[in-house]
């Protein structure tokens, strides 16, 4: 896997003047190269973009579903492949890439079920009063424009996927910027998309570099910008472009809380075990891996020897074999940002119970507890394999301590109680509750964001589809109602 690939400008393979290298981050191994388009190159992408975003909003339905629905089956048939090139490039346990394939299929076929029902028109009598008496209002949703798609290295497929295929299922024109570290699975995204009859200029996927982004950013050309990534960048975008509409899926330090309730053997086991494999699956390198576990006093001391007991269960190691859970971060700079905040935190006074120690750009599975609260560790978004766990005395205590974050994006409670689930959906600062289990859990069609500094609008197809779009009206007049 070491060959050169090209980019994809307005549905079409190109190449530019200079290449970019992807490396593994397992073994620092070539896994390839990728042509990066130069900026007459992307000032042709954005110009076609811009030109066919009328042809592109008015073509029928069927065929924006035909061509979301043949990505799916390709991807499907190309599973294996993709989730190979996923771990390779990423480092991410080809286990979990495979999972992340999965998604993504998922993620298209959504899309195209989406697209079929889109729009369907919504119609309102006004004859509520006498001034609109045979009077008909029909309200309608229209693309926005085209979007600027800018996606992580963390996801590198299916974060590509929840830009695209949203912005396909509506008929906007997207420009997708994939993770200058993790390029090549969403340059596989543009392969199958040009197995499609999409109109030309309705899509493009560009390898551009970090620095010749503010260009695209301010073009008013790209009227919507989705991205996915850190608060800082995220937030500099949208203050660099108020006049647009962002959509900002940021970081999160996802909080668990087992309640008193959640007292058996068995709850506590399954506790334990869940928190241990999402505070560390993809090297915990998920804006909503288990960063903070907050435990009841009543269960803690049960709960503690349990989870540090699963978190060194874990197996680490090559990311390519099966049996991985946690392979390397996805530079060996990742894991020295990583190895500081957790020396700081211990420097500081915080007991490591498990971990803590760095080889290249892996870092092992961590847990620490007393945690001193003005530590880096404990406000900031981690991304990787570190977790710490805290007692609270009681719900309330539990539920402030989650909220004493800049963060909000979702929060996992272990209890069995209906009622405490709904308290839980009410008090918590956050865009999701997840009720009996940990924070990570995300199904692709269900809204996804967060509250505070965790971003703003919603990811999940058709709620991204929203955000791709404007409402507008038509009123019809002298009609028989």
């Amino acid at each position: 896997m070491t060959s050169t690939h090209a980019f994809w400008l307005a549905g079409r393979q190109a190449t530019g003047e200079t290449v970019l290298d992807v490396t593994s981050p397992w073994d620092g191994r070539l896994v390839g190269q990728v042509s990066v388009p130069t900026e007459d190159q992307i000032e042709e992408a954005v110009a076609a973009a811009h030109a066919v975003r009328d042809e592109f909003a008015a073509t029928p339905a069927h065929v924006r579903a035909a061509a979301l629905d043949h990505v799916s089956r390709r991807l499907t048939e190309r599973t294996e492949e993709i989730a190979q090139l996923i771990s390779a490039e990423n480092g991410k346990p080809v286990k979990w890439a495979r999972g992340e394939v999965g998604r993504a299929v998922s993620v298209f076929r959504f899309a195209a079920e989406e697209a079929r029902r889109f729009n369907g028109g919504e119609a309102q009598r006004l004859d509520t009063d006498a001034g609109g008496q045979g009077r008909l209002a029909l309200t309608r949703r229209f693309p926005k424009g085209a979007v600027l798609g800018i996606a992580p290295f963390n996801f590198p497929l299916n974060l590509c996927a929840h830009k695209i295929a949203p912005a396909i299922a509506v008929g906007a024109p997207i420009i997708l910027k994939p993770a200058p570290a993790t390029p090549l699975s969403g340059l596989i995204i543009g392969e199958l998309l040009a197995e499609t009859e999409l109109p030309a200029g309705s899509w493009s996927v560009l390898p551009v570099p970090n620095d010749q982004m503010p260009a695209l950013v301010q073009d008013e050309r790209l009227p919507v910008i989705s991205f996915t990534g850190s608060d800082k960048v995220g937030y500099a975008i949208m203050d660099s472009v108020p006049r647009k509409h962002c959509t900002l899926e940021l970081g999160g330090n996802g909080a668990a809380v087992v309640l008193g309730d959640f007292a058996s053997e068995q709850d506590l086991d399954w506790a334990a075990t869940r928190i241990a494999t999402f505070s560390n699956y993809q090297g915990g390198q998920s804006c909503i891996s288990v960063q903070r576990v907050i435990a009841d006093a009543t269960v803690y001391d049960r709960l503690l020897p349990k989870i540090v007991a699963a978190v060194e269960a874990q197996v680490t190691g090559d990311p390519s074999d099966s049996a991985t859970d946690v392979g390397p971060l996805v530079s060996e700079d990742a894991a020295k940002r990583v190895e500081s905040w957790v020396d700081e935190a211990v420097q500081a006074g915080a007991k490591l119970l498990a971990g803590g120690k760095r080889d290249g750009a892996s870092y092992a599975p961590t847990v620490l507890t007393d945690v001193p609260e003005d530590t880096t560790l404990a406000c900031e978004e981690v991304f990787g394999p570190v977790l710490t766990v805290r007692k609270a005395d009681g719900e309330a205590e539990a539920f402030a301590a989650v909220n004493d974050s800049k963060y909000g994006l979702q929060a996992g409670v272990f209890t069995h109680d209906v009622q405490t689930a709904f308290r839980a959906h009410r008090a918590l600062e956050v865009g999701g509750v997840i009720i009996g289990d940990v924070p990570s859990y995300r199904a692709d069609q269900m809204p996804y964001g967060g509250a505070k500094q965790s971003g703003v609008g919603r990811e999940g197809v058709r709620y991204a589809m929203d955000d791709y779009t404007y409402e507008r009206v038509l009123v019809l007049t002298g009609l028989a109602l």
